[in-house]
């Protein structure tokens, strides 16, 4: 029996390899979590989480973005009590962080956090039925970037609400959200946003279109 289910002795020399290339890739991950500071962390995306990282390009634009935004920040106090939250979108942690201090990153994803008190642990599902979940972020953000790790329904109602808790002022607080063009007739119905003509790239081609939307002129800044 333990004969007839062996693997061929290729097959099994390709499997080993495999394994060992991946033992070796999450133990070179585990140093860097532990060698470096929060802010030089850097991990692979875990795709059973629909993780998938934006491009350079992308990463430096919204950077970009944000840099014009902190610097319409008039007041010392006004600009020191500015806020960014970013939720499900992680790779643009580190550019955004080079420039500015207070930022928060909302990971469902626990391996991020490696940046120390800028993370903040979340699950969408937990939203339901609960409206004092995250109760120490509600009205805290003037900057929220925003990308859902499904194109559904559910989710875009799920994440539109968090948002709602989140942002300091209905009226004044700015909003990134980066999806599918699919999600735009659930995300409209939540938030109030557009689309704009900015596209968000990633490292990898994925399939759906995606788009960016916001509450401001988006396409002013780039």
């Amino acid at each position: 029996m333990d004969d007839d289910l062996a693997l061929p002795a290729d097959t099994l020399a390709i499997l080993n390899e495999f394994l060992a290339e991946r033992s070796k890739r999450e133990a070179e991950e585990e140093d860097r979590i532990v060698n470096q500071d929060g802010k030089e962390a850097t991990f692979e995306e875990n795709w059973q989480l629909s993780q998938f990282w934006y491009s350079k390009k992308t990463k430096l634009a919204v950077r970009d973005i944000v840099a014009k935004l902190l610097k319409e920040q008039t007041g010392d106090q006004e600009a020191c009590n500015y806020r960014i939250a970013l939720l499900s979108c992680p790779s643009l942690y580190k550019d955004i962080k080079d420039i500015y201090e207070h930022v928060s990153i909302f990971e469902y994803d626990e391996r991020f956090a490696a940046y120390g008190n800028d993370f903040v642990h979340y699950d969408i599902n937990c939203i339901d039925g609960n409206p004092d979940y995250l109760i120490n972020h509600h009205k805290r953000y003037d900057l929220i970037i925003a990308d859902p790790p499904f194109l559904s329904q559910e989710c875009i109602g799920k994440i539109s609400e968090i948002i709602l808790k989140l942002q300091r002022s209905a009226s004044k607080s700015k909003l990134i959200f980066c999806s599918g063009e699919v999600v735009e007739p659930w995300l409209s119905a939540r938030l109030p946003v557009h689309k704009c003509n900015f596209r968000p790239e990633h490292e990898r081609n994925l399939g759906n279109e995606f788009v960016s939307y916001a509450n401001f002129n988006l396409d002013n800044y780039i």
